[in-house]
């Protein structure tokens, strides 16, 4: 198994473990680092019923955007799982903030982890956090202990159309990732299409302020140019993997 930090760096689309510590310095101006709540929240709304007793788990939560309003929309309960205890201590702080702090639950834990001893959920998420728990056959079969009957599992994620090419290699072709999720007993039953210029605008303001605490950390930390100069790199390539070479989706997937 990985190490937990090469795992969130990977998650972040980085690549150097040395990376870790800084994460919450290069993305403090950012709440909603991962998928977008309204989209999910409407998939809530859609596909489940007796909204305020759903228990949803929130896994790689971030500040626990997704979480919190969701809380807020539908008076349910949330628990959100994040490595990295500083998004959780600004997650705790939000939750005040919109007053769900009654509802919402957040951890500093190792979600690889988390899994194996959680109880179960009615919702299950994945914000774009990446293959952390395997590919979709490894991540559905896993989180199966972990989903209610009739329960709902939501992923963000890119996929590769049958025609196109992607330069990065974590990402997979939709007829092998529909392939795994049928092989887990599981179906894909909806999912929103992010359209490319909502995609860019989203891309471009996380990107203008990772890219200036990034030029921070440089000036602060001046024999480390090199570890935050690729992690700019990094995230304009990403940037432009995920505007011009991949499907950017939030899927739903239920048991057959």
């Amino acid at each position: 198994m990985e190490t937990l930090e090469k795992s969130v760096v990977t998650s972040m689309d980085g690549s150097d473990n040395e990376l870790f510590p800084f994460l919450p310095y290069i993305l403090q101006d950012l709440w909603e680092i991962g998928a977008s709540p309204e989209i999910i929240i409407n998939l809530v709304r859609k596909h489940t019923t007796n909204y305020s007793n759903l228990s949803a788990l929130d896994l790689g939560c971030g500040k626990g955007a997704v979480s919190i309003k969701l809380a807020k929309e539908f008076d349910c309960n949330c628990l959100g799982i994040d490595a990295i205890k500083e998004f959780i201590n600004e997650a705790n702080n939000k939750a005040k903030e919109y007053g769900v702090d009654h509802l919402c639950q957040f951890k500093t834990e190792d979600i690889r982890e988390s899994i194996k001893v959680l109880p179960t959920f009615d919702v299950i998420i994945l914000g774009a956090i990446g293959p952390v728990l395997g590919d979709y056959y490894s991540t559905l079969t896993k989180l199966s202990k972990c989903l209610n009957q009739g329960g709902v599992i939501i992923i963000d994620d890119s996929y590769l159309d049958q025609e196109g090419e992607c330069s990065n290699p974590l990402i997979q072709k939709k007829e092998i990732m529909l392939q795994q999720i049928r092989d887990s007993g599981m179906q894909l039953i909806d999912e929103v299409i992010i359209q490319e210029d909502e995609m860019k605008n989203s891309n471009d303001h996380i990107f203008e302020n990772l890219k200036k605490r990034c030029y921070e950390l440089i000036e602060k930390h001046p024999a480390k140019i090199k570890l935050f100069e690729n992690y700019i790199k990094e995230q304009e390539d990403e940037n432009e993997v995920l505007e011009s070479e991949v499907v950017s989706s939030t899927m739903l997937i239920r048991r057959n």
